[in-house]
């Protein structure tokens, strides 16, 4: 839907491949469900059989098109496998690379094996799940390829060195495939999550900080979903590389 003359999901079966959902209560679940609603056939990719299997399986209770799919972004041939199955069920029109996981480790404790499991993780998947997506689009000559960001990608605080590193990594790697691969007809967008998302994991983990929080204090998955789909109806006259959004209580 990023070119000058997009074509409608109602003459061309268009499919939107997103990397890294867990539960139905998650930004995943909620970019799942937003292109769903567009009319794209989903790619729903996990390492969790159940929560994916659990969004694929509302989307399709809602009248919505839903693959549930085992990946992990750091291996290079389910990531090929994944993308291969997506083609058969139509033209990708959007991949989404919301993989990664994030919690405090004070620097002193961590070790290269942890250091380089979160790099896998947020910075190399981010660069094998894009490059099998550019390729799979760029024959058609256009396509989004979006990527989650954190407030990490921006700043490191303490403690968080082992995140921030690998997302400061993925928002250089956006950039890079933005200026190589927009003129080929390519959106590439970043996306900055830069605070708590109101989802099943902070208020399961951490149900006290929620609620201390209060009214406006954290993200909501509907308007993290608008944005999302905000980029990918962007028409190439007017395309954002990099978007942020924070509650309103966040300072920055």
């Amino acid at each position: 839907m990023n070119s000058t003359s997009p074509t409608s999901p109602e003459t061309e079966n268009l499919v939107a491949v997103v990397m890294g959902v867990g539960p139905s209560a998650g930004l995943g679940g909620a970019i799942c469900r937003r292109f769903a609603k567009l009319g794209l056939t989903v790619m729903v990719a996990g390492r969790t059989e159940e929560k994916i299997a659990g969004v694929a399986g509302e989307i399709s209770a809602a009248g919505g098109s839903a693959i549930p799919l085992i990946a992990d972004a750091t291996d290079t041939e389910a990531v090929r496998r994944l993308f291969d199955a997506a083609e058969s069920h139509g033209r990708i029109d959007a991949s989404i690379f919301n993989a990664g996981g994030n919690w405090p480790i004070p620097f002193l404790e961590l070790t290269p094996e942890r250091i380089e499991e979160f790099w896998r993780t947020a910075c190399l998947g981010g660069f094998i799940f894009a490059q099998e997506a550019l390729r799979r689009m760029l024959p058609a000559g256009r396509g989004t390829l979006l990527f989650t960001g954190a407030s990490a990608s921006m700043r490191g605080r303490p403690n968080f060195s082992h995140f921030s590193a690998p997302k400061a990594g993925l928002r250089m790697l956006s950039q890079s495939l933005a200026r190589e691969f927009g003129p080929q007809g390519i959106h590439v967008g970043h996306v900055v999550v830069d605070g708590g998302i109101d989802g099943e994991r902070l208020n399961t983990l951490a149900p006290q900080m929620v609620k201390a929080k209060g009214e406006d204090g954290m993200l909501s998955l509907e308007g993290l979903a608008d944005l999302y789909e905000m980029l990918y109806r962007q028409p190439r006259a007017a395309w954002s590389l990099e978007v942020d959004a924070r509650p309103f209580k966040e300072p920055f």
